[in-house]
């Protein structure tokens, strides 16, 4: 893959899941793709175990359609990104993009933008206090079939359920960007 597929990453502020980050942006970085990661602020971004990102753009600076894949990574941050209206704006305009992916409690994002109306997603199934219910429930409330498998792949929209699917979830999201 060519430095002209962009792929931007989501990334909450605080408590996003440090190996769905690592997996994830080592993966695309050794496919030579192009990488920003935004999050809500700018600043020292911190994982759930630690991991320390550099945050130089926001979620305001930036729209889903200028890139090739939009990856939103979940962690117990993600609240804080999907009650961030551009972010939500941002999954809602990238569904037409080559790929639209979220991992672990992040595929709510995309149900909450409203794209994964009569797809099969998968999700960490967790409980969801802002909507009190499973996340499955979530998911399947926005239209969609959940699927219990660790990474599901829908036409372009592709969801992994957690960290354990990390290295899975992109080398799909790879393989998707690479026309496989």
């Amino acid at each position: 893959m060519q430095s002209e597929t962009k792929v931007l990453m989501v990334v909450a502020f605080e408590n996003f899941r440090d190996e769905e980050f690592s997996e994830s942006f080592n993966a695309y970085k050794n496919a030579g793709m192009d990488v920003t990661v935004a999050s809500i602020r700018k600043g020292t971004a911190v994982g759930m175990f630690g991991t320390k990102i550099e945050i130089g753009t926001t979620v305001d600076e930036v729209s889903g359609p200028d890139f090739d894949a939009v990856v939103f990574i979940g962690g117990m941050g993600t609240p804080s990104v999907r009650s961030n209206r551009r972010a939500v704006e941002i999954a809602k305009n990238s569904a037409n993009c080559k790929v639209l992916a979220a991992i672990c409690w992040a595929p709510t994002i995309l149900a909450k933008a409203g794209v994964v109306k009569g797809r099969n997603v998968t999700v960490w199934n967790g409980d969801d206090a802002e909507y009190g219910t499973t996340t499955s429930k979530v998911m399947e409330n926005a239209g969609a079939k959940f699927i219990d498998r660790p990474v599901v792949t829908d036409g372009n929209i592709i969801t992994g359920n957690g960290p354990a699917a990390a290295a899975e979830f992109a080398k799909a999201v790879i393989a998707k960007l690479n026309g496989k």
